[in-house]
């Protein structure tokens, strides 16, 4: 039977597979009391004290008591709080409400020495969470809609759409994707949301001045969306190790998605992660300049998951295209006030420096990691440059370094596009900018995150996954003949 551990000695060994174990250090046993939970993720062991393991637990709780309350509710019902949310997000006096709290956040996070790139609730973004919000009021979805019908002799059988439960929610300080994680409750799932501590004072914010209010005006349960109103990393553990949750969707850095789809997957639960990203780009021997410079530097415009960051180019065509390219990179560095970092190996980097665009364009060579970093700028744009001598040698490093999931081949030649489409192993290609790849933009869906095939393909669905993605199918069998038997 197994036994609840009220504390740890240093040196002590934790089992964490079949022929591995981690020894615990001096400093984790102090800090351990009775009633913290000790969670494995890969060779790390992570600390979850009582009070944030309750908080976590708490919010799953009521959200779990709400799931249970919503099938009461109408899909009226749900429309009408994504229009309310909606309707609360261009009220001038609730806006400057949250607007305050991202100042606090925002100001906070600077004298800190933190990123406020995408933690700065602009206009822009609003009026963003504003359109994702009608959309999901707009969109014509019922939760037990049926999806197919098989009708045997004497008997048939209705596949219905169902809600999976309630849904836990990590993501990074990014308050925009409130509206997103809202999108759940359209096929009448509940959320836990869990955000970068950096903007929990928006998020509270929000919630107490959109989110609750719109819930109520709806009638629907005030459970329904809960926020974990915790700064520590902890809490966010110990929600994904909750066996309550019917799926864990985390997004933010690599490192960190990983660690909690560690944490989720040993817990049994489903994990949907939305972390590593960085698009790929192929210039084949066709490709036009009038073509290349546009979309290379839209493609750049700002750093989020579907900015371009490896471009290879065929050496054929290096002399036009590198100029091309780099063109585009110092058009997209002008326009930020910014210069363009552009890695490249030695060959690459002589046709650039070739160029004399100093004060637009700094070369550096590649990362130890090689192809396989993903560049993370503020303000100057930063990709590497490849010469590859064909279109299958670029296919070919795009299996091997990238993260499988964005390219874009830069041609009109549909035989080109058919093979970059049926050999390059990403859930997303296409032929122009790679900023394309975004739920709300390209299906009119807000998105809840945009996964990778990092960690192997999907099942079920593509790599956008949205709150019309979280349900589950259940069969209903009606029977004409009470004779029928096996």
């Amino acid at each position: 039977m197994a036994e609840r551990i009220d504390r740890l000695a240093a040196g002590q060994l934790v089992l964490t597979g079949g022929d591995r174990a981690l020894r615990v250090s001096a400093e984790l046993a102090d800090a351990f009391e009775a009633g913290d939970q000790l969670l494995v993720s890969g060779d790390t062991l992570l600390h979850v004290p009582a009070s944030e393991a309750r908080i976590a637990a708490d919010a799953v709780a009521t959200a779990a008591d709400a799931f249970s309350q919503l099938a009461q509710c109408s899909d009226d019902d749900i429309t009408l709080f994504f229009h309310s949310f909606a309707s609360a997000l261009t009220s001038s006096s609730v806006v400057d409400e949250v607007l305050a709290a991202n100042g606090a956040d925002v100001a906070d996070a600077q004298q800190r020495g933190r990123s406020t790139t995408r933690l700065e609730l602009t206009s822009k973004m609003i009026n963003d969470m504003v359109a994702g919000l009608q959309m999901w009021g707009a969109i014509d979805m019922r939760r037990d809609e049926t999806v197919d019908v098989i009708t045997h002799d004497g008997w048939g059988i209705e596949v219905r759409r169902a809600p999976v439960g309630v849904v836990g929610f990590v993501f990074e300080g990014r308050p925009n994707v409130f509206a997103d994680a809202a999108g759940v409750l359209r096929t009448g799932n509940t959320a836990v949301l869990r955000i970068g501590s950096d903007a929990l004072r928006t998020a509270q914010a929000l919630m107490e001045h959109a989110v609750g209010p719109a819930l109520a005006t709806a009638g629907l349960p005030a459970s329904s969306i809960v926020l974990v109103a915790s700064r520590a990393h902890a809490a966010g553990w110990a929600l994904f190790s909750d066996r309550r949750l019917a799926l864990a969707v985390a997004r933010g850095s690599g490192p960190a998605v990983d660690q909690l789809g560690s944490i989720a997957r040993a817990a049994g639960t489903p994990a949907s992660l939305h972390g590593t990203g960085g698009a790929w780009m192929i210039i084949p021997g066709d490709a036009e300049t009038s073509r290349v410079e546009p979309i290379v530097a839209a493609s750049l415009d700002r750093k989020v998951c579907n900015t371009l960051n490896v471009c290879c180019v065929l050496r054929s065509i290096a002399d036009e295209m590198v100029p091309a390219v780099i063109r585009a990179a110092a058009t997209a560095a002008t326009s930020r006030g910014a210069t363009a970092i552009v890695r490249g190996d030695v060959e690459a980097i002589s046709h650039i420096e070739s160029l004399n665009l100093e004060g637009l364009i700094r070369c550096e060579p590649l990362p130890d990691e090689g192809l396989s970093h993903e560049y993370e700028w503020e303000n100057n744009p930063e990709f590497a440059v490849v010469l590859v001598d064909s279109v299958e040698e670029a296919i070919s490093l795009c299996n091997e370094h990238s993260p499988h999931f964005v390219v874009s081949v830069l041609t009109d030649d549909a035989e080109i596009i058919e093979q970059v489409y049926s050999l390059a192993d990403a859930p997303f290609v296409g032929n122009g900018f790679t900023r394309w790849v975004d739920g709300q933009y390209a299906l009119g869906q807000p998105e809840l995150g945009l996964s990778n095939w990092q960690g192997g393909r999907l099942l079920g669905r593509g790599g956008v996954l949205s709150g019309s993605s979280v349900h589950t199918l259940r069969l209903l069998a009606r029977f004409a003949d009470p004779t029928i038997h096996r």
